[in-house]
């Protein structure tokens, strides 16, 4: 039995119904490979300037973490020069008020703080040689002195002045003709200085007599020690021949001197 004159309102097959698999939109052939290759370049550019950029970038942070380190350490070395000045102030005023127990106690605070601190336990030693060099009779002391108002210390400058007498302690008349400084900073930088006489003169220092001057000197650091030497010749006899005085090394640092005079 068949129907006729009746119309299906089912659609015609598709090619999906007939087992065909349809087609999705794809990249226009000949465009991947190029499109994928600008990506790759610019990824290997990348790379490069990142790879150029690097060393210069590692030496800006190496500067600025040295910068760093520099302006902890001062600050430190303030703090404890600070501690120390506060200790020798406390103990003035404890002698003063005959409070010996206090005092005993500030001493040995003072006693330890210098057998820890490397610039105040070298001081010390430095102290000792000095008062006991003598060279042909004659004896050179030095005290130096930490120039706060001259110096800045965030930018790494740092002045200090220093006195020196020269004693003639012999028979016979000597002359200062020529100087020799080692100066050394807190990072072991060396640095020499030559120079005709001291302070723009040669002087002459007669026995049982002596001679002092002042001068000055910037260092980079907090501290640093100065050492050297004054060529002198005796006088009183022509053809008389040159002689070395050395002078013991001694500190330049801003925890100051024990002993500082007026300059």
């Amino acid at each position: 039995m068949q129907w006729a004159g009746v119309r299906s309102s089912f659609p015609a097959p598709t090619a999906a119904w007939m087992g065909r698999r349809p087609r999705t939109a794809r990249w226009p052939r000949g465009r991947l490979p190029a499109a994928r290759g600008a990506v790759v370049a610019s990824a290997a550019a990348s790379d490069a300037n990142s790879s150029s950029n690097s060393p210069g970038k590692d030496e800006e942070r190496e500067e600025v973490a040295r910068r760093e380190e520099e302006e902890k350490a001062a600050a430190s070395l303030i703090m404890r020069s600070q501690k120390y000045a506060m200790l020798k102030q406390q103990l003035a005023v404890a002698a003063q008020f005959e409070d010996y127990k206090e005092a005993a106690r500030l001493r040995d605070s003072l006693r330890s703080f210098e057998e820890e601190e490397p610039v105040l336990r070298l001081r010390g030693l430095m102290r000792k040689a000095i008062e006991e060099e003598r060279f042909e009779g004659i004896r050179v002391q030095v005290r130096s002195v930490y120039i706060e108002s001259r110096s800045q210390p965030l930018k790494g400058q740092f002045f200090f002045a220093y006195r020196i007498r020269i004693t003639n302690n012999s028979q016979r008349p000597v002359q200062l003709l020529r100087r020799h400084w080692i100066v050394t900073d807190g990072n072991g930088r060396t640095e020499n200085i030559w120079g005709v006489g001291v302070v723009g003169e040669q002087p002459v220092i007669f026995p049982r007599t002596g001679f002092e001057y002042s001068s000055a000197c910037p260092l980079s650091t907090p501290n640093g020690r100065m050492e050297g030497d004054f060529e002198m010749k005796h006088i009183d006899k022509a053809g008389s021949s040159t002689f070395n005085v050395a002078i013991a090394p001694f500190s330049l640092s801003i925890l100051g001197d024990d002993n500082d005079v007026l300059l």
